[in-house]
């Protein structure tokens, strides 16, 4: 009998210190997670959630890790630090609203991983991450950044750079997973993901067209990275892959998404340090944005280009295959160039070398009712775009255009930013090559709504070039299919029921 008194004593003194510790904390034990609402926070939609939520993930963390809770309910926010082995878990009809005063979100230390956007010495972001591990954004609820109430910060800098906060940074983290959530309205990037390995997202819906550079996902200079089953519809580009610092875009794979943008919907760019190698892209419908709402800072109310890859500040892009993809109503369906702007990512840093664009694959592509302003391959003088291959490929434009409406030379433009609206109306209605090397296009399909004046193809300074199995819809023999100079190692054929005419102008034989 003193036994079990005793023993029911020590349980009430351990269960009241137990207990005491928790009330230190402001929670309750938990078998589900930390419910947010415990650390005092409030979804009316006009609290100041920033302390409670804090609260939460660092009691989680303390703990060794385990699940935070955002239940129903409209949770006002600043700038929120997620820890090591924990997960932000949205429940259904919940949302984390960004604040949209300055003064909520702090400038984050200078991480230790430079890039070309820290120049503000850090960042600022809602959600925010450096060096953690293991850590989650999930659930069925949404991020709204209410960008187009954001006002950049007073700084020196002005574009992209001027202090506007990220709905998601994360900057090299391990182990990440971002799942089922839908990220509406950033101030600037949506979600960037900066020198992460181990990333996994899946099943997001990002609408983002509250504010300039409202790109929908950045991934930069990330290693073994899968983006899967999305849907992105943003004001500037889409889906992104970015090197703003030393490491490359590695091992990547992009898959099953529907992307809308008013800018350019699948990118490798504009940045380009490190450099991009072994990306698979696939299963991918690009199609007009469903935004109906006035132009944010003067935007196109166009797409600008279905999939652009390029290199311009060094670095290298290699080991890419593209398959799968529909492309509805962009005017530059397939956009690849090779630029030397050599902007350096950091300060006191050196860009003296030129990079390189090579070993491409790009199959199973439809696009119809592009512009007017065609594909692209272009290089520079003396540094080739290398092995292109392009098979089983649609491409069908408006057309129309007759001569004054299009310039028939195309300038170099080698320091520039590299953007298809660069070029604009291409002397060629389908692809235009320029400076490269072993470029292969079999089984191609192309065709005008419109008759077009221009050429279908222009080559210029190419080595090794194949073209076999074209189909050139309503051709009408009044001008060939390929017009070409400086090539040398061709096999060009005719397009499939050709009867009369030369079909290659090789304008210096």
């Amino acid at each position: 009998m003193m036994n079990i008194l005793r023993i029911s004593f020590l349980v009430l003194i351990f269960g009241f210190v137990s207990n005491s510790a928790y009330a230190e904390l402001d929670c309750p034990i938990q078998s589900d997670g930390y419910n947010i609402t415990n650390y005092g926070a409030k979804g009316d939609g006009e609290f100041l959630n920033t302390k409670s939520i804090q609260k939460a993930i660092d009691a989680c963390a303390a703990k060794g890790g385990g699940k935070v809770i955002i239940p129903a309910g409209v949770f006002k926010s600043g700038s929120i630090i997620l820890k090591s082995n924990v997960e932000l878990h949205f429940e259904h009809n919940s949302v984390l609203l960004s604040s949209i005063n300055v003064a909520d979100f702090p400038l984050q230390p200078m991480p230790k991983y430079r890039s070309h956007k820290d120049q503000l010495g850090g960042f600022n972001a809602l959600i925010y991450a450096e060096g953690q591990e293991n850590i989650a954004l999930t659930g069925s609820g949404t991020i709204d950044g209410q960008g187009p109430l954001h006002t950049p910060m007073p700084n020196p800098y002005a574009g992209d750079i001027d202090g506007r906060p990220r709905n998601i940074l994360l900057i090299s983290c391990k182990n990440i997973k971002i799942d089922g959530l839908r990220m509406l309205n950033a101030s600037i990037w949506n979600q960037h993901y900066l020198d992460c390995e181990d990333l996994f997202i899946s099943n997001i819906y990002v609408y983002s067209h509250g504010s300039r550079n409202n790109d929908g996902i950045d991934i930069d200079g990330c290693r073994r990275v899968v983006l899967s089953n999305s849907i992105i519809d943003s004001d500037d580009d889409g889906i992104v892959l970015k090197s703003t610092g030393a490491a490359a875009c590695e091992d990547i794979v992009i898959t099953n998404c529907v992307v809308s943008s008013f800018c350019n919907a699948i990118k490798a760019g504009t940045e380009t340090t490190g450099g991009f190698k072994n990306i698979s892209i696939s299963n991918c419908v690009i199609k007009p944005s469903k935004e109906k709402g006035k132009p944010i800072w003067d935007t196109p109310r166009i797409g600008v280009s279905g999939l652009s890859l390029m290199i311009v500040d060094g670095g290298t892009l290699e080991g890419f295959t593209v398959n799968n993809l529909t492309i509805h109503g962009t005017e530059s369906p397939i956009y690849i160039r090779l630029g030397n702007r050599a902007r350096p990512h950091t300060p006191g840093a050196v860009v003296n070398t030129i990079g390189e664009v090579k070993n491409i694959s790009i199959s199973n592509v439809v696009a119809y009712d592009a512009g007017t302003w065609g594909s692209s391959i272009t290089g520079l003088e003396g540094h080739p775009i290398k092995n292109v291959s392009l098979n089983n490929i649609q491409l069908f434009s408006k057309g129309g255009l007759k001569m004054g409406d299009f310039s028939t030379t195309v300038e170099e433009d080698e320091k520039g930013y590299p953007h298809a609206i660069t070029y604009g109306n291409l002397p060629s209605h389908t692809l235009y090559v320029r400076h490269a090397e072993n470029i292969s296009l079999n089984n191609v399909t192309i065709g005008t709504t419109t008759p077009d004046s221009r050429f279908p193809i222009i080559v210029d300074d190419v080595d090794g070039l194949q073209v076999r199995n074209i189909v050139w819809k309503n051709a009408d023999g009044t001008k060939p299919l390929v017009k070409g100079k400086a090539i040398s190692n061709h096999a060009v054929e005719a397009p499939l029921g050709w009867t009369d005419g030369d079909y290659f102008d090789l304008m210096d034989e």
